[in-house]
């Protein structure tokens, strides 16, 4: 007898629709499994066997071929377990095909027949409910997540003797409740308890209204780190479409097991300087996502920058370019959305203090040695650098004066608006996305202005590349005002923002 169950794999963060196909015949009793396989998913036949007979299901001596298609596309993981399961059952007469041509299915197997979770469902889910489909059967830890996709009855079950019974027409679907909320831990940080460090909070929500790369350099103390960990709180909120497309990396990582819905805040995520390449970009034997796509949306903070290896920085030239990753394996290639905002920080030098030379105990050829572990073209795409100053003591005691990340973020909000309305014709939606191609139709400078960044060009011998993101900011600084020209101290203040380069990396 013939049965087919649909399941998928996951490619990326992205659902690729499987077929499992069982064929039960006379002949020489074995079990077959074909359709380029992985190892994991080779020894589905055992698992399933075992907890077949475990589970009081006795097959009897046949021929059993079970066949993945497409056969191009190589197949991993342990979500085929329940699959295989259920196809041999249909195969058998447990169950009828024409109800389990009604069900996505996934699921591991253990050997008692309890079914366990797997990562994942929340974009195979999706994928399924796109092809038509409108009942899905999934492990009951996995339901929660799979009831995230509206439109879609979701069955979550714990053994196989509950999938026969649900596959048979006599199971309820699961109906509990779910919040579309994320479930928020701890107390939201907020500007207001940053003291003093008025010109950084400015360069924060400029940086933060066009979505610019942030880079603080200051002595140690000086609070870099406690303002980056702040500025999550003055993105706007996250859309519908991007808080799906974020759970979908999450759930693909196994991220969002305890949650009890969509992804609502955007992510800050701050890895240690000992990552290696491959944590940041992503990869491995089962490619997954790293860092970077795990960032989407949201925030990459690196502390400490100098203190990363150079090959793992320099992964991070391509993605902050073209706002995703690509992975490159024998037998596929797989991409990754990674439309991040970095925030960087790091000391001038080894001990913290220098330009102080009263306290910088570092020779010259030690702080030259120590800032040229950032590169040239890394420093170049980043928009923003700021020196973050020593909180002076009179700043201490300035409580309750400092403005909340709430007020903040309404103008991040307006700011933002303003540049989608701009761009709604266009592929991009923020100014520091504006291609070099558009630099000039959206950033435009009258004549007084042309020969004062043409001095200023020559001056501060920039790059090509440093002019374009100067004007990318000044377009910023301009939206901010709700001025549709850009002014001559908005050039000023953009300009101010790269002398860091002159002070430090030309010292």
């Amino acid at each position: 007898m013939y049965s087919i169950v649909s399941t998928a794999i996951i490619h990326g963060i992205q659902s690729v629709p499987i077929s499992v196909e069982a064929d039960v015949s006379d002949g020489m009793p074995v079990f077959e499994m074909v359709g380029f396989l992985a190892s994991e998913v080779q020894e589905a036949k055992e698992r399933v066997r075992t907890a077949l007979k475990n589970c009081g299901y006795a097959l009897t001596p046949k021929h059993i071929t079970i066949n993945f298609t497409p056969a191009n596309i190589r197949k991993s993981g342990s979500g085929f377990d329940l699959p295989v399961a259920v196809a041999v059952l249909t195969a058998f007469g447990y169950v009828r095909q024409e109800l389990v041509g009604e069900y996505f299915v996934t699921g591991e197997v253990g050997l008692n027949g309890k079914v366990q979770p797997v990562n994942g469902v929340l974009p195979m889910v999706a994928e399924a409910k796109e092809r038509g489909m409108k009942k899905c059967m999934v492990p009951w830890e996995n339901a929660s997540e799979a009831a995230l996709v509206a439109d879609m009855q979701v069955f979550a079950v714990k053994d196989l003797a509950e999938a026969v019974t649900v596959l048979n027409g006599k199971g309820e679907y699961y109906n509990e409740p779910y919040n579309i909320e994320e479930i928020q831990a701890g107390k939201a940080l907020d500007f207001a308890d940053v003291y003093g460090q008025i010109l950084v909070k400015r360069a924060c929500e400029t940086a933060v209204s066009g979505m610019h790369n942030l880079l603080l350099m200051g002595s140690p103390g000086a609070g870099k780190t406690m303002i980056a960990e702040r500025i999550p709180e003055i993105l706007p909120p996250l859309n519908a479409e991007e808080r799906m497309e974020l759970s979908k990396i999450y759930s693909v990582c196994g991220l969002l097991e305890h949650k009890r819905g969509l992804m609502q805040k955007r992510p800050f995520r701050a890895p240690h300087h000992t990552i290696t390449p491959q944590g940041l970009a992503g990869g491995g034997a089962l490619p997954k996502p790293g860092e970077i796509s795990l960032a989407h949306k949201g925030i990459l903070f690196l502390d400490e920058l100098t203190e990363f290896q150079n090959d793992t920085l320099e992964i991070l030239r391509q993605p902050m370019e073209d706002k995703k990753i690509c992975i490159a394996r024998l037998n596929a290639s797989y991409e990754y959305p990674a439309d991040f905002m970095l925030v960087a920080a790091m000391n001038p030098c080894k001990c913290g203090y220098y330009p102080d030379m009263q306290r910088c105990t570092c020779t010259s050829a030690a702080i030259n040695r120590y800032l040229r572990k950032i590169s040239r073209p890394l420093l170049d795409r980043i928009d923003i650098c700021v020196e973050v100053p020593p909180i002076g003591f009179k700043d201490l005691y300035n409580t309750g004066k400092s403005e909340r990340s709430e007020e903040i973020r309404k103008r991040v909000i307006r700011t933002q608006e303003i540049q989608k309305m701009r761009y709604c014709g266009e592929e991009f939606c923020f100014n520091s996305h504006i291609p070099s191609s558009k630099i000039f139709e959206y950033c435009k400078l009258d004549k007084k202005q042309e020969t004062y960044m043409e001095r200023m060009y020559n001056k501060l011998d920039l790059t090509a590349r440093t002019y374009h993101k100067i004007l990318r900011v000044a377009r910023t600084l301009a939206d901010m005002e709700e001025s549709e020209q850009i002014k001559m101290r908005h050039l000023n203040e953009a300009i101010c923002y790269r002398n860091i380069d002159k002070k430090f990396w030309e010292v």
